[in-house]
């Protein structure tokens, strides 16, 4: 369906409960596998490229990779870290610096974990040869200065992504700062969104913004990963937190290459329904508001009347179907709205059942501390908002479910 056949979104019907993801914006009820692929879901990965993300580019017909700084005794041996700067288009287009780990003790090919970091791949690990990026950076975090890292921040963030423990458990990750394909700053005009494709410099009301950048700089990642002989091409998880959380469910989403998604406390605009119930929650006028930049200008057209939407993030989790999401959250995080996340799950279920692929494996919430690891899976734990080590250990067990035990 061409874009320009969609209505304005205030000419769109009001719908009060979250949208029936089988159901076509024409009103035609999707009854089959076929027409699930071959109808509904084209339409609503466009609906949300038009209404809200913003549409990303086709992938370059050329990626350079370049190794650097390799390691084959990272981690006392047990693992080989190498650093991997990918370049694509013009020399403007902002390179990714790539950190992947990879275990050494395996029979096989490993499974791998994708994300997006906050702080730069040095803060990951306490290694002195790890490059610092050199470009913009949150000014929040340790041993940023002037809104750009430091060799202070070095190994800062080791426990938020807790690598060892991956490697131990047989899983590569392959991580890089979102910085690097997109600033975090409105006023910035760093991303790649500004640079590619080469040439375009307009910016309409649909343009893709910095979730879909950093997105599509996650599938940038997947399309070297997937040439790396080191790896298992169809065991890639994606995973990431709060922003970078809606960032991935977006990427796996939209490219079937990513077999499992974990957005992390991801909340309003990822995980957690715009059709907000929760008056804790954020809702998409906060969001849009004091995060301008990270979805198009047609989305805020929605900030006081969401209801008009014609999907909501139950839908975008249907787009995963038939491969395995976790939904992790927090007790305490009420922002990412866990009971409205909860809902979105059992709203994507029915498309998971057409595809015969089980679904959401509790009709309630658990308690905290349990995990459901169903296709739709779900996980709530004490504790605020943050990624630890303890949530990496839910993120491998359920990889371990759907994936298998890696072979040791």
């Amino acid at each position: 369906m061409s874009q320009t056949r969609f209505p304005e979104p205030e000419k769109l019907p009001s719908q009060a409960k979250l949208p029936d993801p089988l159901l076509m914006l024409d009103g035609e009820r999707v009854m089959s596998k076929e027409q699930w692929f071959e109808k509904r879901r084209p339409e609503l990965k466009t609906l949300f490229e038009h209404y809200m993300y913003g549409r990303a580019p086709a992938a370059p017909e050329k990626i350079d990779a370049t190794g650097e700084r390799e390691d084959r005794r990272f981690f006392d041996g047990k693992a080989t870290k190498r650093e991997v700067i990918l370049a694509f288009g013009p020399p403007d287009v902002p390179k990714i610096h790539l950190l992947l780990v990879i275990p050494n003790d395996r029979k096989k090919p490993a499974p791998v974990f994708v994300g997006l970091n906050f702080c730069g791949n040095h803060a990951l690990v306490k290694d002195p040869n790890v490059a610092v990026p050199t470009g913009w950076m949150y000014q929040q975090y340790p041993g940023v200065k002037n809104n750009r890292a430091t060799e202070a921040g070095r190994g800062t963030q080791v426990d938020v992504w807790a690598l060892e423990q991956s490697i131990e458990r047989g899983y590569a990750v392959a991580t890089c700062y979102c910085g690097d394909i997109a600033p975090d700053d409105p006023a910035s005009r760093a991303g790649v969104q500004f640079h590619y494709p080469p040439g375009d410099v307009r910016r309409g009301p649909h343009d893709w913004a910095t979730i879909a950048a950093w997105a599509w700089g996650i599938q940038r990642v997947v399309d070297h990963l997937i040439t790396d002989k080191e790896l298992d091409s169809k065991r890639i998880a994606v995973v990431g937190h709060s922003r970078l959380g809606k960032t991935a469910i977006l990427a796996a989403a939209l490219d079937e290459r990513i077999a499992l998604a974990i957005p992390h406390q991801a909340g309003c605009g990822g995980t957690a329904p715009s059709r907000c119930h929760n008056p804790k929650a954020e809702t998409i006028k906060r969001i849009n508001t004091s995060f301008p930049h990270w979805f198009n200008d047609t989305f805020k057209k929605f900030n006081d009347d969401p209801d008009r939407l014609p999907f909501d993030q139950n839908c975008l989790v249907a787009l995963m179907a038939p491969r395995p999401v976790l939904l992790s959250n927090a007790v305490e995080d009420q922002w990412a709205n866990p009971s409205g996340q909860f809902d979105v799950l059992r709203a994507a279920e029915p498309v998971y059942r057409l595809l015969d692929a089980g679904g959401l494996g509790s009709k309630q919430m658990p308690e905290p501390g349990k995990l459901i690891d169903s296709k739709l899976g779900y996980y709530i734990r004490a504790g605020q908002h943050s990624m630890t080590k303890e949530d990496w250990k839910i993120f491998l067990d359920f990889a371990d479910k759907h994936f298998g035990k890696p072979a040791g």
